[in-house]
């Protein structure tokens, strides 16, 4: 139900101002959603939830000083009913499994129609979860696929930071033929032939970034 009267205050938080600036001029022509708070990055965002304890933030993934998932993870320690809405242009199954496991209630593309996250921030204010289909579909492969451990992220982050066998032996502290064991699990896992594919498949699935 739309309620003027008593609109769904909302905190956001984007690193480019000009997003920012977009979001703030579309929800405010909506009658029952208010900004009342706008973060760069995730410490800011923490801080203006405690000041302003808003009602829905829409939490980006990508910022500075602290990215969204540890903003979230943040918030939702300070107040575990928090209502967090991730808007992201980052749509890899384990960018959407680590925002919705740190606490978030949503999940929205921002190639999204507009309606969609007027109704996401609707949704997720009403206490319950607004999860798109074409979101589901991904969290639900990420499920299916073997997980990789916390040495195998390592590596494979390291491979798509471009480094050599002996150079990721050198900054893990273990031998070559440790790492090489480690990239066949991964290529495995990955389903892949070898570490440039690796390298494609982590950036596509938000394993990894550059």
């Amino acid at each position: 139900m739309i309620d003027p009267s008593n609109p769904i205050r909302v905190l956001i938080a984007d690193d480019h101002a000009i997003v920012r600036q977009g979001l703030v001029a579309l929800l405010e022509q909506e009658p029952d959603l208010s900004v009342v708070a706008q973060a760069g990055d995730g410490q800011e965002a923490v801080k203006l939830f405690c000041q302003h304890q808003p009602d829905v933030v829409l939490m980006d993934l990508r910022m500075p000083q602290m990215d969204g998932v540890a903003a979230i993870t943040a918030i939702c320690a300070e107040e575990a009913n928090a209502q967090i809405v991730v808007l992201t242009t980052y749509d890899g199954d384990e960018d959407i499994y680590r925002g919705l496991r740190a606490g978030a209630k949503g999940y929205v593309l921002k190639d999204a129609d507009p309606d969609q996250l007027f109704a996401a921030i609707r949704t997720v204010s009403g206490g319950k979860k607004y999860i798109p289909p074409t979101v589901g579909a991904k969290l639900a492969e990420r499920m299916d696929n073997p997980q990789l451990s916390d040495r195998e992220l390592e590596v494979v982050r390291l491979i798509v930071a471009g480094k050599s066998n002996q150079e990721i032996s050198t900054v893990l502290h273990i031998s070559e033929s440790t790492v090489k064991f480690h990239i066949n699990k991964i290529l495995i896992k990955l389903g892949v032939n070898d570490r440039t594919q690796a390298a494609i498949a982590a950036l596509k699935r938000g394993i990894a970034s550059l």
